[in-house]
C-alpha cells in the first residue's frame, strides 16, 4: 500500500479511537474510549479549551472546504490511465492524490474534535459522518492507483524517480506499493473492494452504539449508601471501591448485563472477524495476522516473540498479584475484582498546572529540541483539559492536521493518573511536532508501533522522577504501585488481548463461526491462565469471561499488541536515557523525527531496540521485578 493510500488502512480505527489519533491506554484496563462524561458544567479558563479556529474559522468555512474537497475527489478519478504517460504526468497524479488526502484529513480532524466536545450534539455527529463519507469516497476514487502503478513495473518507476526530484517524497510509499504486488488485484476488483469500506466497518459502529448508548445500565447501592449507575464509566469507578463486597457486587451486576447480550455481541464480533478474514483470503495472504502486519513490513517474529516471552514471564505477573493480595490484606482467595483498587491511598492532588510543571522536569533528559516543542505545546491552546457534559471520556492526541498543530483531549481529574495521562499525550504531541517538522506530509505519519513508545517514555520518566522525590514510604509505594499497575495493564493485559485476537481470527480462518458463548469460553481460558487460576493465584469466576465484549479494541485489526511492544521499547530507551546516554537520547529524537519515513520495525531497530528478539521483553520483566523488590523492602520494614 502506498503512503499516499496508507490512510485507507487507518480508516477502520475511526470507529474506536478516531482518525489518525493516538489514544492513551487506560491505566488499569482497556476500558472503552468513547463514553460521555457525566459532570456538572463549570467555568473553565479559555487557555484550557482548544482553539479549533486554527483548523477552520467556523463551521461554514469547514463546509466550504468539504464541498471543495468533494469536487477534488471526483477529479482524481479522471487521472486514471495517466501514470505512465510521462514522468510529469506521474508526478502530477501522485502529488494530486496526496494533496487531496491531506485536505480530507484536516476536514475530518475538525469534525471529529467538535463531535468529541459534545457527543450528544446531532450537528457535530452529522459533520463527522460527512467527513467519513468523504474519506470512503476518496478511496473509491483512487482504487485504480495501485493496479496501474504495478503495471508500470519497478524498472520504469525507478527511472521516473531518478529523473524527477519532486518524486523523492513519494519514493518510500511507492516502494511499499511495489511490495504489495502479490496482494493487489485487478482494477475492477480493487474498485469493488474500495466500496466495501462503508459496510465492513458496520459491526464496529453497531457495537459502539450498543455498548455506549443502548445497554440497560442498572443502579447499585454501595455499602456507604452511595447509589452508583453501572454504566461503563460507573463500572470504572465502582471496581475500585475500598469495600470488597462492593467490588464483587459491581462486577457481578455489570457483567450480568453483558451476559444478557452475549449472543448479540458474539454475532457482531463474528461479523467483524469474518470481514477481516475475507480481506485476508481475497488478497491471498496466508493468515490474517500476516496480512495485518504486512503493510508495516512487520516480522511475525515480533508478535510471536512477544506472546512467547509474556507467557514465559507469567510467574512475574503472579508475583505481582500475590504482592497486591498482601497490600490489600486479603485473607482468603484473591479474586478478579481485587485487581483494580489502588494499593495505596495517596491524599494528594495534581492540578493541570502541576501536571505541566512535573512533566517538564521529568522530560528534561530528552534534550533541548524535545523541550522546545513541549513548551510550545503547553503555551498554546492545543488541549481540551477538563471533563464537561457530553464530552468524550479518556484521552487522545490528534496530530494529523499537518499544516496546523496537534490537539490533545484530556479529562483531567487532578489526580496522579491525570498527570501521567497528560505526560503520555504530550509525548504523542511532541512526536507529531518533530515528525511534521522533519518530514513531508507523505512521510510524517507514524505507526502505532512507534507512537506509543514516545508517550509511554514520558510516563516512565515521570514515574521514575516522582519515585526518586517521594517524601514518605507511603508516597513511594503509591508511585511504585502505579508504575507496576501500568506494566500489568499495558504489557501483560494487552498481550492477553493479542492472544485472544489471534485465536478469534484462527477460528474463522479454519471455517468456524464465532458465537458469544464460544468467545466467552476462549477468553475465559486466557483469563484463567494469565491470572494463575489453576495455581490458586487469582480466582476467576466464569461470568467474567464476558469481558471480551467490553473491549472496543477488538474491533480494530491486530492493534493491541503494539501497546505491549511500545512499553517494552520505551522501558529500554528510558533506562539508557536516564543513565545520561547521549547517543540513546539522540537515537530517540531521531526516531521521533523519522515519522513514517521507514518501516516501524526498522526505525526501532535503528534506535537500538530489536523487537523480534527476547532481550527487550526480558529487560522489561527485570524492571518489573526490581519495582517489586523495592516495594517488598519497604513493606518488610513496616
Amino acid at each position: 500500500m502506498s503512503k499516499l493510500l496508507q490512510h485507507t488502512k487507518l480508516f477502520a480505527s475511526v470507529f474506536v479511537c478516531g482518525f489518525l489519533i493516538s489514544c492513551s491506554e487506560p491505566k488499569s484496563s482497556a476500558q472503552p474510549e468513547v463514553q460521555a462524561v457525566d459532570v456538572v458544567q463549570q467555568a473553565v479558563d479559555e487557555k484550557y479549551i482548544w482553539d479549533l479556529t486554527d483548523l477552520y474559522p467556523d463551521n461554514e468555512a469547514w463546509n466550504s472546504a468539504r464541498l471543495e474537497a468533494a469536487k477534488q475527489v471526483e477529479v482524481l478519478a479522471a487521472l486514471k490511465g495517466t501514470l505512465g504517460n510521462s514522468v510529469k504526468s506521474f508526478l502530477y497524479a501522485v502529488d494530486s492524490i496526496s494533496a487531496v488526502y491531506k485536505d480530507v484529513v484536516r476536514i475530518y480532524i475538525y469534525a471529529s474534535l467538535m463531535a468529541d466536545e459534545d457527543t450528544g450534539n446531532a450537528e457535530n455527529a452529522e459533520r463527522r459522518q460527512l467527513a467519513l463519507n468523504l474519506y470512503t469516497d476518496i478511496g473509491a476514487s483512487v482504487s485504480w492507483y495501485n493496479p496501474e502503478l504495478l503495471s508500470l513495473g519497478e524498472q520504469r518507476i525507478s527511472q521516473f524517480i531518478a529523473a524527477e526530484p519532486g518524486l523523492a517524497k513519494h519514493a518510500f510509499g511507492i516502494e511499499n506499493s511495489l511490495r504489495q504486488a502479490p496482494h493487489t488485484l485487478g482494477e475492477d476488483v480493487e474498485a469493488v473492494l474500495a466500496k466495501t469500506g462503508k459496510f465492513l466497518g458496520t459491526s464496529g459502529t453497531v457495537y459502539g452504539v450498543l455498548a455506549n448508548a443502548n445497554l440497560p445500565w442498572p443502579e447499585v447501592t454501595l455499602s456507604d449508601g452511595e447509589v452508583l449507575r453501572l454504566s461503563q464509566s460507573g463500572y470504572s469507578v465502582g471496581r475500585q471501591a475500598v469495600v470488597r463486597e462492593d467490588r464483587k457486587m459491581v462486577f457481578d451486576t455489570f457483567w450480568g448485563v453483558w451476559k444478557d447480550f452475549e449472543a448479540t455481541l458474539g454475532t457482531l464480533m463474528d461479523s467483524h472477524i469474518q470481514g477481516l478474514v475475507f480481506r485476508t483470503q481475497v488478497r491471498d495472504y496466508e493468515s490474517s495476522l500476516g496480512r495485518a502486519l504486512f503493510d508495516d513490513n512487520m516480522p511475525e517474529a515480533v508478535y510471536r516473540t512477544l506472546v512467547a516471552e509474556v507467557n514465559a514471564a507469567l510467574p512475574t505477573l503472579h508475583r505481582y498479584f500475590k504482592l497486591r493480595k498482601r497490600m490489600l490484606n486479603i485473607d482468603d482467595d484473591m479474586r478478579y475484582y481485587d485487581i483494580y483498587p489502588p494499593l495505596v491511598d495517596l491524599d494528594k492532588t495534581f492540578s493541570i498546572e502541576d501536571s505541566i510543571a512535573l512533566t517538564r522536569r521529568a522530560l528534561e533528559p530528552l534534550g533541548e529540541e524535545f523541550m522546545a516543542a513541549y513548551d510550545l505545546g503547553v503555551s498554546e491552546r492545543w488541549m481540551h483539559v477538563y471533563p464537561s457534559k457530553g464530552k468524550r471520556s479518556g484521552a487522545y492526541m490528534s496530530g494529523s492536521a499537518y499544516d496546523v498543530h496537534p490537539y490533545v483531549l484530556l479529562n483531567h481529574n487532578d489526580d496522579f493518573d491525570s498527570a501521567s495521562t497528560f505526560a503520555h499525550e504530550y509525548g504523542h504531541a511532541v512526536h507529531s511536532v518533530l515528525a511534521n517538522k522533519a518530514q513531508t506530509w507523505e512521510n510524517a505519519g507514524y505507526s502505532t508501533f512507534i507512537a506509543e513508545t514516545a508517550s509511554i517514555m514520558n510516563e516512565m520518566l515521570l514515574q521514575d522522577m516522582v519515585v526518586s522525590e517521594a517524601q514518605t514510604d507511603k508516597e513511594k509505594l503509591f508511585y511504585l504501585g502505579s508504575g507496576l499497575e501500568a506494566l500489568r495493564g499495558t504489557f501483560f493485559r494487552q498481550t492477553m488481548f493479542a492472544e485472544f485476537e489471534l485465536k478469534m481470527n484462527e477460528e474463522v480462518e479454519a471455517g468456524n463461526v464465532l458465537t458469544g458463548a464460544k468467545l466467552t469460553s476462549i477468553y475465559l481460558e486466557l483469563l484463567k491462565r494469565y491470572h494463575g487460576h489453576d495455581q490458586g493465584v487469582v480466582t476467576i469466576d466464569d461470568l467474567y469471561g464476558l469481558e471480551w465484549a467490553y473491549i472496543p479494541h477488538f474491533y480494530r485489526d491486530f492493534y493491541v499488541f503494539q501497546y505491549a511492544t511500545s512499553i517494552t521499547a520505551a522501558a529500554g530507551l528510558a533506562e539508557k536515557i536516564s543513565s545520561n546516554d547521549q547517543q540513546a537520547q539522540q537515537d530517540f529524537i531521531n526516531l521521533l523525527k523519522a515519522g513514517g519515513s521507514d518501516y516501524p520495525y526498522q526505525l526501532m531497530k535503528n534506535a537500538g531496540i530489536d523487537m523480534a528478539t527476547p532481550e527487550p521483553y526480558r529487560a522489561l520483566i527485570s524492571r518489573m521485578n526490581s519495582i517489586m523488590d523495592e516495594m517488598e523492602t519497604i513493606l518488610d520494614k513496616q
